[in-house]
């Protein structure tokens, strides 16, 4: 377990590397001078001294090797440099605007796995029944329908309509739980069909005949050991999805003007703002590397095969 886990470790390290260096060369390889966007942003005329002196600042005149190694020591120090727009440095923008997105992100995420689990499991102990019709629909309801189509249905119905939860903006629960459902959605779409497929595939292993004929409950094969190992496809789904939702919805954070990373990362767009979108795409991919790092030791501890299988492949 302690080598699996090591290598696991180990294997971080190269995808962090590459991940810094993508994120330096999508910068460095755009169309657009930082000198000039940050002369724009601040509403100076973009003159060939102003832009040579703005180069020269920020070291843009260096050799790229210099300029990444400086990078990759500015980004480890978490100093992705100062706003264009707002004159602040990016980390403190980032770190105001992170809670409202790990609200989102978690409260979609519970949502979707209490909503998905008994499902998932319930349509695939009663295959071909009238609930696992109805919930093949419901997923396939949840998977086709585009996200911003379904946040803008929900205001409709529930806010203009009916007139029960605020439409846009941050500030009780009654906010959160629009955005929430619009995200966790196409997740119990997702989520739901795994836990089934999963499910469906244990109940043929010869575990099962096995517990049967040892007169083992129904139930307790059905929680302890089919569950438990048919639950790993969506927890690969669950680590995927969920540094997805914590880099920020973007598509929903817009709908429904949710102050959190993915709406601060749109508006840094529009305004060329280079730190911000610098910072965003390192902090995203960072994200999903953790998140996955996370659930491979997860899923090695539901099913202690995968450590052993690590081990022979080697």
């Amino acid at each position: 377990m302690g080598s699996f886990i090591g290598k696991r470790l180990l294997a971080v390290i190269p995808i962090f590397l590459f991940a810094t260096l993508l994120t330096f060369l999508l910068i460095y390889l755009s169309p657009v001078d930082p000198a000039e966007a940050y002369l724009t942003a601040a509403h100076i005329h973009p003159t060939e001294e102003l832009l040579e002196q703005k180069r020269q600042e920020f070291g843009l005149d260096q050799p790229l090797l210099v300029q990444y190694a400086q990078s990759l020591l500015k980004m480890c120090r978490l100093d992705f440099g100062t706003s264009y727009v707002s004159n602040e440095p990016v980390w403190q923008e980032i770190v105001l605007r992170i809670p409202a997105t790990l609200q989102l992100a978690f409260s979609s995420i519970a949502l979707a796995v209490i909503v998905s689990i008994p499902i998932g499991f319930l349509a695939a102990v009663f295959k071909n029944s009238v609930f696992d019709h109805i919930s093949r629909l419901l997923a396939y309801f949840g998977a086709s329908i585009p996200q911003f189509w379904l946040g803008y249905l929900l205001i409709f119905f529930f806010s203009v309509k009916l007139d029960l939860l605020p439409v846009q903006g941050k500030g009780s629960f009654e906010h959160l739980i629009l955005p929430s459902i619009t995200l966790a959605l196409g997740l119990i779409a997702i989520y739901s069909r795994l836990l089934r497929t999963g499910v469906l595939e244990q109940l043929q292993e010869p575990y099962v005949l096995y517990a049967r004929t040892r007169g083992i409950k129904e139930k307790v094969i059905l929680s302890k050991h089919v569950l438990k190992i048919a639950i790993s496809p969506m927890l690969t789904g669950l680590g995927m999805n969920l540094g997805r939702l914590l880099a920020g919805t973007i598509i929903t954070e817009e709908v429904f003007s949710w102050p959190g990373f993915g709406r601060y990362f749109v508006e840094a767009i529009f305004n060329r703002d280079i730190p911000v979108i610098q910072a965003y795409v390192l902090i995203s991919a960072c994200l999903f590397i953790v998140c996955n790092l996370i659930v491979d030791l997860l899923q090695m501890y539901l099913d202690p095969r995968i450590s052993w299988k690590g081990r022979t492949d080697h």
